[in-house]
């Protein structure tokens, strides 16, 4: 019986590890109640930590990338979740809404953001030749799912015990996944005199110095691509109708309407549960059916289902709102594996850190999103605005997904322009 690639056990071991750095991912939308109850700070104050917290988290993920290429996947991971965990567990000691910021924006967003899905990409990019589609897909859903499925064991605790035990069992989960990482992480295949899964023959690869030059470098000549602003805002849209809206309002926009925060963040924890089913698909999809045809399809029904959510609010979960939690979780994060699918395509060698990149624009989406919705809910007493309008930019996001060209298409371009 032929023994498994090592290739799947250090996928693995990178799925716990994105699982667990995920769960600061999910507080939140869960503590935002409390933090205001405790506290007396608006939504808006409170969004903006959390927008920090985004914005960072994609602006440090290209150069996480690169800093992977320098320094190994291992350290810098290994380092990132030690980050989370003090960020995560120093906030029980804040007073004053600026350190919620320096810890749950600054810290935090540092940590998470070298755990961004370029760890994914870098490592599928590294142990996976065959089945690298699906692989993405798997990792990915763990980063999301991990998010939302925390949810339900957060909310019980801030409601329970208080917000700050929350936090702490968020530090601890971090803590946990240390020394997983460090004992069976391996950067390349080839340290163990083995090649990728389906490779023909071993990458003899250098490490790079000066990882910040580097994103740079990679980004200057990503921007000369047109292809490569539509994959940016597309993703920024994402982003922004993922983590910064849903992610971040739902459990207090449902709130507003009557439910208890536990049954809510249950609601988001069923859509971690459909991601899985949905993103490995999508991953699976990524190695057979072309990933723009993909992301046009994802983004437009996102789209259309927004456009429905503020009439499904009710103090009870009725029929028709499972159905949104059901569609919308097949459809979160189903987006990744074929971005990342076109990243490498058009970008070759260079498409993990370009992705980190278009993964930057996902969270500042993500962070506009996060404050723009609080604002509009102290202003407006609703959410419904934030709603409507997140799903008309995902049917933009589906126009200008169709608008990508691949590197194999340009000549074809061209002749036809010549001609």
């Amino acid at each position: 019986m032929r023994s498994l690639h090592r290739a799947w056990f250090v996928a693995a071991a990178a799925f716990v590890a994105i699982l667990g750095a995920a769960g600061f991912r999910a507080t939140p939308g869960v503590l935002i109640t409390p933090l205001q109850d405790e506290f007396g700070w608006s939504r808006g104050t409170i969004s903006l930590a959390v927008s920090v917290n985004l914005m960072l988290y994609g602006l440090f993920a290209p150069f996480a990338a690169a800093l992977m290429d320098r320094f190994g996947m291992r350290r810098v991971v290994t380092c990132a979740l030690a980050l989370v965990a003090a960020g995560s567990g120093l906030t029980v000691f804040m007073t004053a809404s600026w350190e919620l910021v320096a810890l749950w924006g600054v810290l935090v967003g540092l940590g998470t953001g070298s755990m961004a899905l370029v760890f994914a990409a870098t490592l599928t990019d590294r142990w996976f030749v065959r089945h690298r589609g699906l692989v993405t897909g798997i990792l990915t859903a763990g980063g999301a799912t991990g998010q939302l499925v925390f949810l339900p064991v957060l909310a019980h605790l801030a409601e329970m015990q208080g917000w700050r035990y929350a936090a702490l069992t968020v530090s601890g989960a971090a803590l946990a996944v240390v020394p997983l990482v460090w004992f069976l992480i391996r950067d390349t295949p080839e340290e163990l005199g083995l090649t990728a899964l389906g490779a023909a023959e071993p990458v003899v690869r250098t490490p790079s110095r000066g990882a910040s030059a580097r994103a740079l470098r990679v980004l200057r000549s990503a921007s000369r691509k047109r292809s490569f602003w539509f994959l940016v805002g597309g993703f920024a849209i994402c982003g922004a109708s993922t983590n910064g809206l849903v992610g971040t309002h739902f459990i207090p926009a449902a709130h507003d309407h009557g439910m208890g925060e536990t049954a809510a963040a249950s609601l988001l924890a069923l859509v971690g549960v459909f991601d899985i089913v949905g993103t490995v698909a999508s991953g699976w999809l990524s190695d057979r059916v072309d990933s723009r045809v993909l992301l046009t399809v994802y983004y437009a029904l996102r789209g259309l289902s927004l456009l429905v959510l503020p009439q499904l609010f009710a103090a009870t979960a009725h029929p028709s709102m499972l159905v949104f939690i059901v569609f919308y979780g097949l459809d979160w994060v189903a987006t990744v594996p074929p971005t990342v699918a076109l990243c490498r395509k058009i970008f070759g060698t260079e498409g993990a850190v370009v992705f980190g990149w278009v993964f930057a624009s996902h969270q500042v989406g993500a962070a506009i999103a996060a404050t723009v919705a609080g604002v509009t809910r102290d202003h407006l007493g609703n959410y419904d605005a934030a709603w409507y309008g997140a799903g008309l930019l995902c049917l933009l996001a589906a126009l200008m997904s169709s608008r990508v060209v691949t590197r194999a298409e340009r000549p074809r371009e061209a002749a036809i322009l010549v001609g």
